[in-house]
């Protein structure tokens, strides 16, 4: 798995390189501005009313009020850190859906670059069937939001809970990077099961490319521009480099 992690990790280098070599940027930045767009947008509202959620509940159920009366700091400070970790799984579990409606919508143009990596490579075309790329990213979409809700339940557990971001960013790295790699998968006629099969075996590309697809993020505006194409592209190389070997 640190192979194909390495292998993930290198091989957004190659990605911008292929870029700049073959002269990709429009097929780069439109796609990328449209997504910084919507992703500055979505994240502004769903940050302001994740906290209103986050409180509303609090009060709900009377933990402020139940708080004040145990006048304990340490069962204060605990349930403060907890308050934390459900809004940064609450902020996770926007991406999630949002990040998934956008390769949904984008999906065209993902898979364009990705074919258009391959064809440059070998100096041919491929067919493309978006019902099974739609299909698969619907599976993923489902699995993911099974598998954030189990870990927004975690992080009510008092110390326990306070992983639970982190357990939920490894998830959301796989399930990107399992959409990013699934493109070269389609182009070689895998089934769904198949696909599966191949990127729970390679669990490495797909973690590796989704954890650094995030951490462009870090980046204002231009990471947010370039993380979606450098993703796919650097998915379609990682996934050569592994049939090589």
């Amino acid at each position: 798995m640190l192979k194909e992690l390495i292998i993930a990790f290198e091989s957004f280098y190659k990605a911008h390189h292929f870029i700049v070599q073959h002269k990709l940027w429009r097929w780069i930045l439109i796609p990328g501005i449209i997504y910084m767009l919507l992703f500055v947008t979505g994240m502004y509202f769903f940050i302001s009313s994740a906290n209103d959620a986050v409180n509303y509940l609090t009060n709900l159920i009377g933990i402020d009020r139940w708080l004040q009366e145990q006048k304990s700091g340490i069962l204060s400070f605990l349930f403060m850190m907890g308050g934390i970790m459900v809004q940064v799984l609450l902020v996770f579990f926007y991406f999630s859906f949002f990040k998934f409606f956008f390769l949904i919508v984008g999906s065209p143009v993902f898979a364009y670059l990705s074919e258009k990596t391959e064809s440059i490579i070998e100096g041919r075309d491929f067919p493309f069937s978006f019902k099974q790329l739609l299909k698969l990213a619907l599976r993923n979409l489902l699995w993911q939001t099974v598998y954030t809700v189990s870990i927004l339940l975690l992080s009510f557990v008092p110390l326990v809970g306070w992983i639970s971001p982190l357990i939920s960013l490894f998830v959301e790295c796989y399930y990107y990077g399992f959409s990013m790699v699934d493109y070269s998968c389609e182009r070689r006629k895998l089934s769904p099961a198949e696909s599966i099969r191949f990127i729970s075996e390679h669990k490495g590309l797909a973690i590796g490319n989704g954890l650094l697809f995030y951490l462009m993020h870090a980046i204002p505006f231009v990471g947010w521009v370039l993380a979606p194409s450098y993703a796919v592209i650097a998915a379609t190389l990682s996934f050569r480099e592994m049939e090589k070997k």
